[in-house]
């Protein structure tokens, strides 16, 4: 038996690439999904730009959780490959992509759990006075942070495009 056969499926394919494929694709497509798609088809139909914001919310909010766990699961997968590769070039590879899953990590947990608080507290100042957000005194600060969270929302998207894209290919 090779030393890797614990690696490969019955087919020859490596069941910890793919494994790592399918959780790359599931991240980024969901998010790809989510911000580019489904949020902004909720402000386009939805009359009421409160109820959109709140649905969009949860949503991002179920994405930043599932972000986690699968970047928390790439980082453990990259290195399993990293320690079970004979191959320097895959080895290199697999470094390269735990520190984009490490990047877009950092871009979670900057803007879900660094950004969002703050949106949420100006929100809820904002209902509390009665007024909508876009509406209230805090529109220009909200705005900023909404912003600066789309940038990195942005950031996040690219760094997956290179997550998927420079995935060793065999063959």
């Amino acid at each position: 038996m090779s030393a890797t056969s614990d690696v490969t499926s019955a087919g020859g394919a490596p069941r910890l690439e793919r494994l790592f494929r399918l959780i790359a694709t599931v991240w980024c497509g969901s998010q790809w999904a989510i911000g580019y798609i489904v949020a902004p088809t909720l402000f386009a139909v939805l009359e009421s730009r409160t109820v959109a914001g709140t649905v969009a919310g949860r949503l991002f909010h179920t994405q930043a959780w599932l972000s986690l766990v699968c970047g928390v699961l790439l980082v453990w997968l990259a290195t399993a490959l990293i320690a079970r590769t004979s191959d320097a070039r895959a080895a290199r590879c697999y470094r390269g992509l735990r520190w984009l899953a490490v990047a877009m990590m950092v871009c979670v947990l900057i803007s879900w759990f660094g950004l969002q608080p703050f949106m949420a507290d100006l929100r809820a100042q904002a209902e509390a006075s009665g007024v909508e957000i876009g509406q209230s005194p805090f529109a220009a600060r909200f705005g900023m942070l909404h912003g600066l969270s789309s940038g990195i929302y942005l950031l996040q998207s690219l760094l997956g495009i290179a997550l998927i894209w420079r995935q060793p290919v065999r063959g």
